[in-house]
């Protein structure tokens, strides 16, 4: 078997009406020789059918429900890539992802991780909102995460691409991480090597009910900060681990603490203080938008099903 330069990862629970889209946005990529592996994670619905359909055009593994990480790990143990582009299973990709991938990284071998834009997109093809991220950060990003909490204005899932040396180093995910397993490859490889990112609209994020970035109410911004704390927490346990100096601070962490600040009333010293913060907040390198979630301190209002 011709050995592939790139492995395309699908993860998928229960995606089976949106999965088809994502594996044909795939195969249908040109340049260097792919695989594509997608894992199901123990769908109750119609998913087996959807992935058997392809055949030998893909390599299936179904697996007990374990979560995302588990999901992706598992992946990554099947695949043979020397590059690995990661793509959940109701996102899809547009022509030319992998040869732009593949070319950003054969550009500078220092780099683990490349990245480009999605653009948020309804099920029916609605473009419903400007490319993520908006701020695009590359380089050397450790001394950028170390002082806002490991905040960068990051890229989803399906944006993400890392050399197969760069996820060695980091390790599998830890399996902790049921959602938004993507934390761990944005938050750790780049202390690890160099990113880069494409500013091209390379593929679609759909929007739709079960995404992370749905309506704030209470429940859910519990959530966040739980997934943000445990963030914090696996990625000081892995620096310590490793002999590395680096250390977050979840009090760094703006997102989280205006987060905190939705949950509850706050005084108007506090608010000021929290402004204050955002302002300086060095996660959101782009000043005007830094400015713009600075002043959400201001029109913090206790949210639906808050104490």
């Amino acid at each position: 078997m011709t050995q592939p330069r790139i492995s395309v990862l699908i993860n998928n629970y229960n995606y089976g009406a949106m999965l088809g889209r994502a594996i044909d946005s795939a195969l249908a990529q040109t340049g260097p020789t792919a695989e594509v592996i997608v894992v199901d994670d123990g769908s109750s619905d119609g998913s087996r059918a959807v992935i058997e359909g392809y055949g030998a055009a893909i390599t299936a593994i179904f697996q007990p429900n374990g979560g995302q990480a588990s999901a992706m790990n598992a992946a990554v143990r099947a695949s043979r890539g020397e590059i690995l582009c990661f793509l959940d299973a109701d996102d899809w990709w547009r022509a030319g992802k992998t040869a732009a991938v593949a070319a950003a990284f054969d550009a500078d071998p220092a780099l683990g991780l490349v990245f480009h834009r999605l653009v948020p997109t309804a099920s029916d093809g609605r473009i419903v909102n400007r490319p993520i991220p908006r701020t695009l950060c590359e380089g050397d990003l450790a001394p950028r995460m170390a002082r806002s909490g490991g905040v960068w204005p990051f890229p989803m899932t399906s944006a993400i691409s890392v050399r197969r040396s760069a996820w060695d180093a980091a390790g599998p995910i830890p399996e902790g991480f049921r959602i938004s397993a993507d934390a761990w490859l944005v938050g750790i490889i780049p202390f690890l090597r160099r990113v880069r990112a494409l500013p091209e609209v390379l593929g679609h994020y759909r929007i739709h009910d079960n995404t992370w970035h749905r309506a704030d109410d209470a429940a859910m911004l519990r959530r966040r900060m739980d997934h943000w704390a445990r963030t914090v927490t696996e990625t000081n346990a892995f620096m310590a681990g490793q002999g590395l100096h680096w250390r977050l601070d979840l009090a760094d962490h703006f997102p989280h603490r205006l987060a905190g600040a939705r949950l509850a009333r706050i005084r108007a010293a506090q608010r000021l203080t929290l402004l204050a913060h955002g302002l300086r907040f060095g996660g959101e390198p782009h000043p005007l938008r830094r400015g713009r979630d600075a002043l959400r301190v201001l029109r913090a209002r206790p949210v639906d099903g808050a104490a």
